[in-house]
């Protein structure tokens, strides 16, 4: 699940005054701060917010800093892990609050939103449950001599994370949750266009009883990110969002020793090796793809289908895509439904073939389905941010595993099949980070999410997202 992290190469401003962008709906074009609630629905203008001055975003740095040796040290797991259930908590009784703000943001559908809200539920109690047996002391049995060892889990500073548009509180949670219970600190910086949901959040969690600067939102500019994770008291990044973004992230971090975990674009296959009831088969192929409007990393986005399963799956798949038209939300905005149109007309000029409920209309992008698209095509290996399927049909197993894993992405990816042995064997053969068998919608607070390849490094939630910024301590005494 992502979006663009809003944190790309820009030019610098001179001022603040002159943090200003264009967005456009339907051709009217108008001017907006860096931070500002655009209703992609109507293109309206709900809300604008201050970008931070150099001065607040250096305090920013300095509050968590602050509250680190409290938090870390004075705090005992059982402490923080207390007023995280807290957070959870406050989710849940501002859920159909929270849910509101982020369908104003970024156009998600209300039921989707509230879901969103339920799962940082389950995150924030799944850290708040299990911290203790997380971090417990690990022994280590000794080859020779006496004493004992034991590698003990601890926090290693203040954190920043950049987070993106599609899942405002999800993101956070599943950065948030885990390193605050080990007792780190974090610096958070939003989407520009989701100011309002993190504003929310930062209420929570001064509302939950977190002392002031263990969790602290900062509306930055790119530069001044730069500038943070530069400083010394920045021991991590965490970064989700477009490769781009990424990129420009990973050298800043590696020119000043700093960890980072990244969870970029997917392009996630969905396998349909052999089937028992292909409308049940296509039902969950259109749930993946237009979970979110289709703006999720881990959609599935490529249809890899065998021979004998292909015409009758396009022709249900399509049919249900495109009745799905009815009632789809907008995208994220018009720019990113501009975007996806462009990249369904460049298909289709190299010799793709679309069918498609209609045309774009200010940031809503009617579902459909591309067929005919060959290696070399610039949508092969491309992602498709949007309600956008790619349909591929394959002559055998080893060529459904070959077309799935010839993209430069490797997040997520979907088989579904008959056979229990074909799917463990394609599932070891997927070169992705998560494989999901039969099944669609099975992540969990307790299941690691991550990928390899261009779709980044690290793991988030579960035990090993926890253990990504952890200091593993190895304490030796002898006999």
């Amino acid at each position: 699940m992502r979006g663009a992290a809003g944190f790309v190469p820009r030019d610098r401003y001179a001022s603040a005054a002159q943090r200003v962008s264009a967005t456009s709906w339907n051709g009217r074009t108008v001017l907006v701060s860096e931070y500002a609630v655009i209703d992609p629905a109507t293109g309206e203008v709900v809300r604008e917010y201050p970008t931070a001055s150099d001065e607040q975003a250096a305090a920013a740095v300095a509050a968590a800093a602050g509250a680190y040796p409290d938090w870390s040290r004075t705090r005992t797991v059982a402490d923080r892990a207390a007023l995280v259930r807290r957070v959870a908590e406050r989710h849940g009784e501002r859920r159909a609050e929270l849910a509101r703000i982020i369908q104003r943001e970024m156009g998600k559908p209300y039921d989707q939103a509230v879901a969103e809200v339920d799962f940082c539920v389950d995150i924030y109690g799944y850290y708040a449950d299990n911290a203790q047996a997380l971090l417990a002391d690990e022994p280590v049995p000794l080859l020779a001599g006496d004493g004992n060892a034991v590698v003990r889990r601890g926090p290693v500073g203040v954190l920043l994370g950049i987070m993106p548009w599609n899942y405002p509180y999800y993101q956070v949670a599943r950065f948030a949750g885990p390193n605050l219970v080990l007792g780190n600190t974090i610096v958070l910086k939003h989407a520009p266009q989701c100011p309002e949901s993190a504003e929310a959040l930062q209420q929570i969690f001064l509302d939950s009883g977190l002392p002031e600067g263990a969790y602290v939102n900062l509306y930055a500019t790119n530069d001044q990110i730069a500038e943070v994770i530069a400083d010394p008291r920045v021991r991590g990044v965490s970064l989700t969002g477009s490769e781009r973004a990424g990129t420009a992230v990973a050298e800043i971090a590696g020119r000043h020793l700093k960890k980072v975990v990244l969870e970029l674009g997917g392009s996630d296959p969905f396998l349909v090796l052999s089937t028992d009831d292909l409308d049940v088969t296509v039902a969950a192929a259109v749930e993946a793809r237009l979970e979110n409007t289709g703006q999720a990393c881990n959609a599935a986005k490529r249809f890899i289908v065998a021979d004998g399963l292909y015409d009758d799956f396009v022709t249900r798949f399509t049919a249900r895509i495109i009745a799905a038209a009815d009632g789809i939300a907008p995208l994220s905005s018009a720019a990113a439904a501009r975007n996806l149109e462009s990249q369904v007309a460049r298909a289709v000029a190299q010799g793709a073939r679309y069918a498609g409920a209609g045309e774009r209309r200010g940031a809503f992008f009617p579902p459909g389905v591309l067929t005919g698209v060959r290696p070399g095509d610039d949508a092969y290996g491309q992602e498709l941010f949007g309600p956008v399927g790619i349909v591929f049909a394959a002559s055998s197993e080893d060529e459904a595993v070959r077309l799935a894993n010839d993209t430069p992405f490797g997040l997520g990816s979907y088989v579904f099949t008959t056979d229990p042995d074909q799917a463990a064997r394609v599932a070891d053969r997927l070169d992705a980070g998560m494989v999901f068998v039969n099944g669609v919608g099975l992540e969990g607070a307790e299941l690691p999410f991550g990928g390899v390849k261009r779709s980044g490094f690290g793991r988030e939630l579960g035990r090993f997202g926890i253990d990504e910024f952890v200091n593993r301590k190895l304490i030796r005494t002898a006999g």
